[in-house]
């Protein structure tokens, strides 16, 4: 292993300040063993190079291998998709087709009623029109009727109050004879 620092300096410095050559070398000594086994520890969790590209090349045949099966998944699922849109298509044009049939038929139907009501209205006008008319020609038979009645009770009133007159008259005549 290398040191990225250089010991013997660090020995020196320590000695300039004060600690004997020993002490200087036994903290200089304990200082790369504890760098050492902390380099251990981080050393442990590391992987090399190497394992490093393995462990990647393991992903991506891992990778490799999802998207195999999505794109199959996705095709068959696309396909299945497909045949169900295509079901709902024919159906939808079924139900389009027996929608336009029954609006066909109501359209039928309505202008039956429709052209049936016309007639039932012309016939019930032009009834009600020979009814107005007969109901008119009644009513003019009637006053005419009513007038040539009121006539013959004028005339036998008068000719009542005439023979009233004359039986009075002849009354006052054989009464003053």
């Amino acid at each position: 292993r290398k040191l990225f620092f250089d010991t013997h300096a660090l020995v020196c410095l320590l000695e300039e300040n004060g600690f004997t050559t020993q002490q200087s070398e036994v903290i200089v000594s304990a200082l790369v063993k504890i760098m050492n086994t902390n380099l251990d520890m981080i050393y442990k969790d590391m992987v090399t190079k190497v394992q490093q590209e393995i462990a990647l090349q393991q992903v991506m045949s891992h990778i490799g291998g999802v998207k195999k099966d999505m794109i199959i998944l996705e095709k068959s699922e696309f396909s299945a998709l497909r045949s169900e849109n295509e079901k709902i298509k024919l159906e939808l044009q079924q139900i389009k087709k027996q929608v336009m049939d029954e609006i066909t038929k109501v359209r039928a139907d309505n202008k039956l009623n429709l052209n049936l009501e016309k007639s039932r209205v012309k016939e019930l006008v032009s009834f009600g029109y020979f009814l107005l008319e007969t109901s008119q020609h009644w009513h003019a038979q009637q006053d005419r009727a009513l007038t040539q009645t009121d006539r013959k009770i004028d005339t036998e009133v008068a000719d009542l109050k005439t023979m009233l007159e004359s039986h009075k008259l002849d009354n006052i005549k054989y009464l003053a004879g």
